[in-house]
């Protein structure tokens, strides 16, 4: 699985570093990873040049200048790939570099293609190392592909099995999250904290499901925008708010369903005042219930508020 990421950045950086199309012998001499059998290789380049172009990278097929007979040629054009000219002063520049430079993915390799990819020159900075890593899991690699290649992934979470369509990897907030679609009935998208996902990740053949064509990035509640420690609280939501709450929060955190239609609820907090506002919205609707040191919590921030009337 790690060799098909590393093959992806080292395509790309392939495509983008050739003033003229790149022929698919010339590609496979450039970029390590593809099999040795000339259709196994063609069949595979195939799938990451579609890879590619789903993830938006515009992958350009022309005829090699000069070749007799014609030979097809692929490459990304630069105008085509990076973001136009924003005006930028050269200290906003330098910053920016800074920044796209300074950061990279803990453990993952293919560290030459992601300098050709953007920030300073590997050649006039040989000693150069990041300053910060983006924490990795020992989910990322495999869910990461099986959304690429549309492979059906398998896992567990929340204490039983589950089968789902990956759509997209996030990192947000110091955490990775899934949104994937859950078979065999599933709806709406739900997101997984990469974290919580249970024993070993298996996947499945790929191109076994198309994805939607667009998927937003989950929206975190204010509740986990801090870096508090984490606390799990349940909280008891009536009937009348209680189909709003599930909307919002997913299905996955009903821990407990009572006979007059409330739902008792388990969310993650890490930003306590993020948390108090989420409740405050439901008014006489919702009860904090565990733990007694939140609820507490919450209670004292009643009060107070409504002795400031």
């Amino acid at each position: 699985m790690v060799a098909k990421l590393e093959r992806l950045l080292n395509l790309t950086a392939a495509l983008l570093d050739t003033a003229r199309p790149l022929a698919a012998s010339e590609i496979r001499a450039r970029v390590p990873g593809y099999p040795e059998s000339d259709g196994a290789a063609h069949r595979a380049f195939e799938r990451d040049k579609d890879d590619l172009r789903e993830l938006g990278i515009p992958v350009e097929v022309s005829e090699v200048p000069g070749s007799d007979p014609p030979v097809t040629g692929y490459r990304i054009p630069r105008d085509r790939y990076y973001l136009a000219d924003p005006g930028l002063e050269p200290d906003e520049l330098a910053a920016l570099h800074l920044a796209a430079t300074a950061v990279r993915l803990d453990g993952v390799e293919g560290a030459e293609a992601l300098w050709k990819l953007g920030g300073a020159d590997r050649a006039d900075a040989p000693d150069a190392g990041p300053v910060a890593e983006l924490p990795t899991d020992p989910h990322l690699v495999p869910l990461f592909a099986a959304a690429a290649e549309h492979r059906v992934a398998a896992f567990g979470y929340n204490g039983r099995a589950r089968e789902v369509e990956p759509y997209r990897i996030d990192f947000q907030n110091g955490r990775w999250y899934l949104t994937a679609r859950e078979r065999p009935d599933g709806d709406a998208p739900k997101v997984f904290r990469l974290d919580r996902v249970e024993g070993t990740v298996a996947t499945g053949a790929p191109g076994a499901f198309d994805r939607p064509g667009a998927v937003p990035a989950p929206v975190l509640g204010g509740w986990r925008l801090g870096a508090e420690p984490p606390v799990t609280a349940r909280v008891r939501v009536d009937a009348e708010q209680a189909p709003t709450v599930v909307w919002h929060l997913g299905t996955e955190a009903v821990v407990e369903r009572e006979p007059d239609g409330s739902v008792v609820v388990e969310l993650e907090a890490t930003h306590r005042d993020g948390f108090r506002s989420f409740v405050l919205t439901l008014l006489d609707h919702a009860e904090v219930l565990e733990p007694a040191e939140l609820r507490a919590d919450v209670v004292a921030w009643l009060d107070a508020l409504a002795a400031d009337r």
